[in-house]
């Protein structure tokens, strides 16, 4: 089968398209035809192999894992003797470490069916975006009907997603991003919008009861001061800054703001299960939430998209098509 290798950390330009064995499914597990999958910020620091306090898990001098990816959607091709829930030509989606390839395989209870009104690329674009607004938001935040909550950096894959998952939560929703994503950002029903050029939330009067904060663009102690009496803030993103903790460095001082003062933080690391899938299968089925994506790339192009990726702030997810003729 084909799929995305790099044999060391580096630009996109160390990504190769190569032929490699192709997995065959255990007793418990499914093998899955890959039709699309997502990009993630999380596949940028892999390929580099940063922040460097990271590569103890990844690997010191050169990566463990020769394959990047995560999200996927696509069809059972296999099953293993022990499965029950699935069978060849299922639509499927969920999560998997070398997802940019033609086929992986996947345990059972780890899989879910792909929600019905989604195309292979909408679904693709889901499971780590998705799930990380759901457990930020509901999880770690604690938010319910009738609060307020901001949205910091509402127009990227997590922030899309946020916005639609609070409103469906029930929440009035403030989404903060760029100017030329306020409409993005209406459409998808934030109740207000405001432009970070013209406008600073963190120097208003307005208090809120969560800030589900995925931009980093703010200092923590300044978003503090806008929460409620019980507010919470969920930090999720961070600047993409140098250095030997990178993007962690802000990730760390939350941790160590959060035990000063009254006011919460929380950071948190997504952890997809097969119900939290499922959760997002019956908000997007039920027409509360729907991926939005910028660009589609086909696999071979994928040094391409992860420029695009790291340049040039995508509105919504960048997706991969890997098999032919992508239909619901």
């Amino acid at each position: 089968m084909k799929a995305i290798v790099r044999r060391r950390y580096g630009s996109p330009e160390v990504l190769r398209l190569e032929e490699i064995e192709k997995p065959a499914p255990k007793d418990d597990e499914v093998l899955i035809k890959v039709r699309a999958a997502s990009l993630n910020a999380g596949d940028k620091y892999a390929l580099r192999g940063q922040p460097y306090v990271a590569r103890g898990m990844l690997g010191l001098w050169k990566p463990k894992t020769m394959r990047l990816g995560s999200d996927f959607a696509g069809q059972v091709e296999a099953v293993g003797g022990n499965v029950t829930q699935f069978k060849p030509g299922d639509a499927v989606y969920g999560i998997r470490t070398g997802a940019f390839a033609e086929y992986v395989v996947k345990l059972e209870q780890t899989l879910a069916p792909k929600p019905a009104n989604l195309s292979f690329e909408e679904a693709a674009a889901v499971p780590v975006a998705g799930i990380t607004a759901l457990q930020g938001l509901r999880d770690k935040g604690g938010l319910k009907p009738g609060q307020t909550v901001l949205v910091n950096g509402a127009s990227g894959g997590v922030g899309t997603f946020a916005v639609q998952v609070a409103k469906a939560l029930g929440a009035h929703v403030t989404a903060v991003c760029g100017p030329r994503n306020v409409g993005l950002a209406r459409s998808l029903g934030a109740d207000r919008v405001m432009d970070y050029s013209r406008e600073n939330f963190t120097l208003g009067e307005e208090r809120y009861d969560q800030i589900f904060d995925n931009a980093g663009t703010y200092p923590l102690a300044a978003c503090r001061r806008v929460l409620g009496p019980e507010g919470v803030l969920v930090v999720v993103g961070a600047p993409p800054v140098g250095g030997l903790l990178g993007p962690a460095a802000r990730l760390l001082q939350a941790v160590v703001l959060s035990q000063l003062g009254k006011k919460n933080i929380v950071t948190f690391i997504t952890a997809i299960t097969k119900q939290d899938l499922l959760d997002m299968t019956a908000l997007i089925e039920d027409g509360q939430v729907k991926p939005v994506i910028d660009k589609s790339y086909p696999l071979a192009e994928l040094p391409e998209a992860m420029r695009y990726q790291e340049e040039g702030h995508p509105r919504g997810k960048v997706v991969l098509r890997v098999a032919a003729n992508d239909q619901p």
